[in-house]
């Protein structure tokens, strides 16, 4: 099953909105991503909780890290780069956190507000390699900037 991106994000917006609470719109976000692809093995954000550092979020999955610095790992990259992190294969990534072992491939995208700060990455592992298109990272970066960016 493959997620159709268009009816995910209206999906999304009508569940979304009027909501202010972030771990409510990550919670709620989280839930309606992971059963939307068989891709998606593990499916999570992880916040900003003080200067270069993520904290587990909401997450749908087996057990994640508790806690990545910025300066280790796919999210961590992410969130110190302010891009989206596109890996084939998690074992050529260098200083890669290997939270599952069955993870294979992983999608990790930075979560903006509205003032432009990063305030979590979306992390979606896959246990196939080279799970994820440019069109992912592209349609999810949409999403989440509908529910996040407003």
């Amino acid at each position: 099953m493959r997620v159709n991106y268009d009816t995910l994000a209206k999906t999304i917006h009508s569940l979304t909105e009027g909501e202010t609470d972030e771990v409510a719109l990550m919670a709620t976000l989280v839930c309606e991503l992971h059963h939307a692809d068989d891709r998606f093995d593990w499916t999570g954000f992880y916040r900003v909780t003080e200067p270069n550092l993520l904290k587990i979020g909401p997450y749908q999955g087996g057990h994640g890290c508790l806690q990545i610095p910025f300066s280790r790992g796919v999210c961590g990259a992410a969130a110190r780069t302010r891009e989206v992190q596109l890996v084939d294969d998690v074992e050529a990534f260098e200083g890669h956190i290997a939270c599952a072992s069955s993870t294979r491939s992983e999608l990790v995208l930075p979560v903006f507000n509205a003032a432009g700060d990063v305030i979590a990455v979306l992390d979606i592992d896959s246990d196939q390699p080279a799970a994820f298109k440019k069109a992912d990272a592209q349609a999810l970066t949409a999403i989440l900037a509908g529910v996040f960016s407003r």
